[in-house]
């Protein structure tokens, strides 16, 4: 059972499909029961007519829980192996379908959207768990706790003391993000930070959320690399305009030495509220 899973985009790093993605699935091959994902990404139509993948694009579904239904646990049968994104609402997916299709606890699925796409409001427990992951990115005692927590009925306990220290953690790096998000500035449309360099800990989500606060476009160029952001809901392609393939079109990293050339395309490019005449 593959959770939350994106196939896999190309950004100049040797990384595609073909490299990543083929031979996953050749390997899998009979054990794969089902593949459920959101992620935008051209070859989802090459899986149209095969039944155990359930594809959708970010637009059609914001998190991936809510395509977690009792119907396709059901209809998948038993599966010995989850394989699932890392984050919250891949952690979601698993808990949920452990839980035969039911959320964990109600309200879950709308936590998941608000997380993923970073719109609404989520419940003090979602942001919790979001701060700890993020916190603890690479801690996979606390991704396993997560899942048991919420599979568990979320009693307090072992599993949820954990959460409460890695989010506690997430506050102390917020101040680095903070600090980071002062250093904007414009760059044509884009809302542009340098933070590469000796700095205190941050978090990159929220510092591009601080970024598009200021601009539709926030960009964070940071360890050699160049992370572009936008609202998932906002229109902009930075797979097309940045000649990209698969992947989020909201939300694409490329090398430093792209950044030039990307702020250039991007703001030549025609912004979407223009098209819609807004």
């Amino acid at each position: 059972m593959v959770l939350d899973v994106a196939f896999a985009a190309t950004a100049g790093s040797g990384v595609s499909f073909d490299l990543v993605t083929r031979p996953f699935l050749d390997g899998l091959g009979h054990r794969l029961a089902a593949w459920v994902d959101h992620h935008d990404h051209e070859r989802h139509s090459d899986y149209e007519d095969d039944s155990r993948f359930s594809l959708a694009s970010k637009a059609e579904h914001g998190a991936c829980p809510e395509m977690v239904t009792p119907d396709l646990v059901r209809r998948t049968g038993p599966i010995d192996t989850i394989v699932a994104h890392l984050d919250l609402d891949g952690l979601y997916s698993a808990a949920k379908w452990i839980l035969g299709g039911r959320e964990p606890y109600r309200g879950a699925d709308h936590d998941a959207h608000c997380i993923d796409t970073r719109t609404g409001q989520p419940s003090p427990v979602a942001v919790r768990i979001d701060q700890g992951l993020r916190a603890r990115f690479r801690d996979n005692t606390l991704k396993r706790a997560v899942v048991l927590y919420l599979v568990e009925g979320m009693r307090r306990g072992t599993h949820r003391d954990l959460i409460d220290e890695a989010a506690g953690e997430f506050v102390e790096r917020n101040r680095g993000t903070e600090r980071l998000a002062a250093r904007y500035e414009m760059r044509g449309c884009v809302a542009y930070v340098d933070a590469r360099g000796p700095s205190e800990p941050f978090d990159k989500t929220d510092l591009l959320l601080r970024g598009q606060a200021r601009a539709q476009v926030a960009a964070v160029h940071d360890s050699g690399m160049v992370t572009i952001a936008a609202r998932y809901d906002s229109g902009w392609d930075f797979l097309r305009i940045l000649g990209l393939e698969g992947g989020m079109p909201t939300r694409v990293t490329v090398p430093e030495s792209r950044l030039q050339e990307a702020l250039s395309a991007i703001n030549a490019a025609v912004q979407p509220n223009e098209r819609a005449g807004l």
